[in-house]
């Protein structure tokens, strides 16, 4: 079968207009930072409880704000590799849903385990990459700068145990959100699970 991309036009509808408004988001972070409409913008951001500042909504907004060009760009080229694969795969309301909940409790976690305030997509797309790799193990993933494909099994779980050595080290100066990926890979993989075994369907080995 060949295959030819065809854009934006051929990604399934919640992946698009997930990567549109993450796009558009950041863009209005770029030309509101230096101007008074920035104050407001910024009370999209996940803050801490006890900062005073903290508001209801800020666990979902947060998860359409980044920190700059390379977090934006990561997260999205990531959204688009494993999301387009897994709404297709689930259906696009199962996936908003899946989505949205692996980000509000990646933000629960990060509450619970951090007093620093936080964007991203991250959490969320950990929740994505824990269910690809629970779902189809055996596909092969290429990583940057290692010369041979690695099987999904080995690389997400990897990249979660850094997260964990990272949260629990705390290094100054490390500004990555460990406790929210770890908090989203969480809830994905005990979604992921249970709907399987409510449905009794079998693992999918690819």
């Amino acid at each position: 079968m060949l295959y030819r991309s065809s854009g934006l036009s051929g990604l399934p509808p919640v992946v698009k207009n997930l990567l549109i408004i993450n796009v558009l988001v950041f863009l209005v972070q770029l030309f509101t930072e230096n101007s008074p409409y920035g104050e407001y913008i910024a009370y999209g951001q996940l803050m801490p409880i006890k900062s005073g500042f903290f508001r209801i909504w800020q666990p979902i907004t947060h998860m359409f704000m980044h920190g700059g060009w390379s977090h934006i760009f990561f997260n999205m080229f990531t959204l688009w590799m494993f999301g387009r694969i897994l709404e297709n795969f689930w259906g696009s309301k199962r996936f908003i849903q899946f989505y949205m909940i692996c980000g509000v409790l990646a933000a629960a976690a990060h509450l619970f385990f951090s007093d620093a305030a936080a964007v991203g997509a991250s959490g969320a797309i950990m929740g994505l990459m824990a269910a690809f790799a629970y779902l189809f193990p055996n596909t092969e993933l290429y990583i940057m700068f290692i010369p041979i494909p690695v099987k999904a099994k080995y690389v997400i779980p990897g990249l979660m145990a850094l997260d964990l050595f990272g949260g629990i080290a705390n290094t100054s100066g490390d500004n990555v959100a460990h406790w929210a990926h770890l908090g989203g890979a969480a809830a994905g993989l005990i979604m992921v699970i249970f709907w399987n075994k409510s449905k009794g369907n079998r693992r999918n080995f690819y």
